[in-house]
């Protein structure tokens, strides 16, 4: 008989099966049909009959351990104690009877969460890191998105929009925020300052010229002391160097600045995946409550909600009436910093006639 080899010892996502509501792992991958009886609520049904109701709250990313466990409490007391969390942060209960579905809202509701964000909606606002675990934010991500979605939660809670729109805030301008339909994120508009004299004691050189992205430091000599220097021309101003070289400081109260892009788009539905593209630069970041920020992304829900059609995302919207027409139709102005002329840019990737992408 042959020897059971030991299994091995993963890391990373658990085996999601354990935790799954008990309806959904006999009927897996045998669902029928579902629908969409209110904002917030789906309904899921298979084909031996079984039905799953899943509803949707809207919840910080950054849970504290008294919120997580008053959610916990709800599904426990109103659902059937399964809960799962969305890529977007949102918390999602399923329940196996109907008439668990109102009183289980009425429970959320109660405790001050938000139930919505299905559908044409506009999805909770992801974020990234912030201030709070990232080593080069510009601004606090996590703050834009309360001070957004404070004045964005009818949409939250209402299906009104052409389409789902997804909205996500970056704290640098690496973005790990990812694509959104509408993005904001930091923009730094001015390279480093560098502290010449700290360099050589605080930070490992060679990490920091490996850090850049676009090869824009190297090694110099300043005072007789071991030091950086950055080629401006190069400099994207990403930020990127700051963490593994503190006295490379790039965050500055007037340099800055908030940009809003549109258009991004991961999915293939109806069209192709899409890269988002800049409308609106040197935005002021202005903590707490980031009004002129706020006020650009609904000016641009407005307008795309008035005159999309119905099923097109933003992208589609746009490709459709094109670009001068959507400077027109959100009152956005059309600067120089639209345009793309920094010297290391390309169309694409084709950099020879040998390698294509």
């Amino acid at each position: 008989m042959a020897k059971e080899m030991r299994r091995p010892i993963e890391s990373g996502c658990p085996d999601g099966f354990q935790y799954m509501h008990p309806l959904m792992i006999k009927n897996f991958g045998q669902w029928r049909w579902h629908d969409h009886p209110r904002p917030g609520v789906l309904r899921h049904v298979a084909d031996s009959g079984d039905a799953v109701w899943t509803v949707k709250a809207g919840t910080q990313r950054i849970l504290d351990v008294f919120t997580l466990r008053k959610l916990c409490d709800i599904g426990d007391q109103y659902a059937d104690g399964h809960v799962r969390f969305t890529i977007r942060s949102n918390i999602e209960y399923m329940v196996s009877q109907e008439a668990k579905v109102e009183p289980l809202i009425d429970a959320l509701e109660e405790a001050g969460f938000v139930v919505g964000g299905t559908a044409n909606s506009v999805a909770m606002i992801s974020h990234t890191q912030g201030w709070l675990h990232c080593d080069i934010p510009g601004t606090d991500a996590s703050g834009v998105v309360k001070a957004m979605m404070d004045e964005l939660i009818d949409e939250f809670k209402n299906c009104n929009m052409p389409n789902r729109v997804h909205i996500t805030t970056s704290c640098c301008q690496i973005n790990c925020g990812g694509q959104g339909d509408i993005a904001i994120n930091v923009q730094h508009t001015k390279p480093p300052k560098i502290n010449h004299d700290l360099v050589a004691n605080v930070c490992e050189r060679p990490s920091v010229v490996a850090r850049c992205p676009v090869a824009a430091i190297r090694p110099a000599q300043v005072n007789g002391k071991p030091t950086l220097e950055v080629d401006e021309k190069k400099c994207i101003c990403c930020g990127a160097c700051y963490p593994p070289c503190p006295p490379m400081q790039i965050n500055d109260p007037e340099h800055t600045k908030l940009a809003i892009w549109v258009g991004g788009n991961h999915s293939n539905a109806r069209s192709k995946p899409s890269f988002q593209k800049l409308v609106a630069s040197g935005v002021p970041n202005n903590p707490p409550r980031w009004p002129e920020a706020t006020a650009i992304v609904k000016r641009i829900l407005k307008a795309y909600k008035d005159d999309a059609r119905d099923w097109e995302r933003i992208n589609d919207w746009i490709d459709r009436i094109g670009w001068p027409r959507f400077f027109e139709a959100t009152g956005l102005p059309f600067t120089k910093f639209h345009i793309d002329n920094w010297r290391g840019s390309r169309k694409s990737l084709n950099a020879s006639t040998h390698i294509r992408f």
